[in-house]
């Protein structure tokens, strides 16, 4: 039974506003519940990018929202916090090679952590999110996230790490509308973010599109970039690329190659000897993939699963197991068709049917 866009009978509602239109219309949703309602907005980033979530602007647009609104507003600084999950995390899975996804570890560390246990510390009975996903009970009493009603606006992959503990006191009531329902119902109230466009770049980067560095000039500020050498499966060396740590599986572009007609992807990056193995679109498809760091909603899960391994990727169909083969807090899982390798530190997010069953990393 949903129970994400109906709030049970509480005292007061924390809702998490980070200036954009979804949670404003959250905001607006609880409100008309009739329960004391605060909105809070997270200032997590003063570095020299300040922009995407919660960005200055974000801060200002959320305030106005809540004045419309007639509810309080307060602004928590959490950048300390922020940079030491978030950040410095990100810079080193990039040094190291690994791919990483910077909103997963905001939602794991900042909004359903820290946030929550700083609105359930001021005595807040419900913490209220404008993540399109639903919160469910299942028969057995427990909670699971479940994908939102807009599958194209789907946000269920990136709240994947939350157990019984945050579902017990979590809502999503935009979790069961669609994009243009929400937009709607923000132009009816006259809320200024109606038409604000949704955040696409990671908050804490300028993309050079917008005046920024981008990514590269992040990073190079932080730790050495490193030219590498590009080989192919032989090993023979076929081009140059001038940052290892730039480089994803999966890539194309970006690699300096000598000769071939047929397109060569990034096959394997290897950070500790600078060097990129590419090869044809074939290569880059797998049979197992290894995963650590496993979490659930309830309780471990093995055997048959629904898994997706980007934010908007496709579901595949897989088995999921223990196998003396990998290392100790690995997993394995075993697609039932040849799947695109997942570069290491994505979350493969695990699912039954439209209920999210738990999540761990790509090793």
């Amino acid at each position: 039974m949903p129970v994400g866009g109906h709030l049970m009978a509480t005292r007061r509602v924390m809702v998490a506003m980070s200036g954009g239109v979804d949670s404003s219309v959250a905001a607006a949703l609880v409100q008309e519940t009739g329960h004391d309602v605060v909105g809070v907005t997270l200032r997590l980033w003063g570095g020299e990018s300040d922009s995407g979530c919660c960005s200055v602007s974000d801060v200002d647009d959320a305030r106005r929202v809540a004045d419309a609104l007639g509810i309080d507003h307060h602004v928590f600084n959490m950048s300390d916090d922020f940079n030491r999950h978030v950040v410095e995390p990100y810079v080193a899975d990039h040094a190291a090679g690994r791919t990483p996804n910077p909103c997963v570890e905001c939602n794991r560390h900042i909004k359903f952590d820290r946030l929550l246990r700083r609105a359930q510390s001021l005595g807040f009975d419900r913490l209220v999110t404008g993540h399109h996903a639903r919160v469910v009970e299942i028969s057995d009493g427990t909670r699971r996230i479940a994908r939102a009603v807009d599958p194209g606006k789907d946000q269920s992959y990136v709240l994947h790490m939350l157990d019984q503990e945050v579902l017990a006191c979590l809502d999503l009531p935009v979790g069961e509308m669609s994009k243009e329902d929400v937009r709607k119902r923000a132009k009816t109230l006259g809320l200024r973010t109606a038409n604000k466009p949704d955040s696409q770049d990671v908050c804490f980067i300028t993309s050079a599109s917008r005046g920024g560095g981008g990514r590269r000039e992040f990073l190079r500020r932080r730790i050495p970039l490193t030219a590498g050498r590009v080989v192919d499966g032989s090993g023979a060396e076929v081009g140059r690329v001038d940052a290892v740590e730039m480089v994803t599986l999966g890539q194309r572009k970006g690699m300096d190659l000598a000769g071939g007609n047929t397109p060569r992807y990034a096959t394997a990056v290897d950070t500790t000897t600078a060097t990129v193995t590419v090869g044809p679109a074939a290569d880059l498809f797998v049979d197992t993939t290894p995963v650590s760091g496993a979490g659930w909603a309830n309780r471990p899960v093995e055997g048959r699963v629904l898994v997706q391994t980007s934010a908007h990727g496709k579901p595949a169909s897989a088995f999921l197991q223990v196998e003396s083969s990998v290392e100790e807090g690995q997993m394995l899982v075993r697609w039932d068709e040849p799947h695109r390798k997942v570069a290491p530190g994505q979350s493969v997010v695990f699912y039954q049917g439209t209920l999210v069953l738990g999540g761990a990393l790509a090793c």
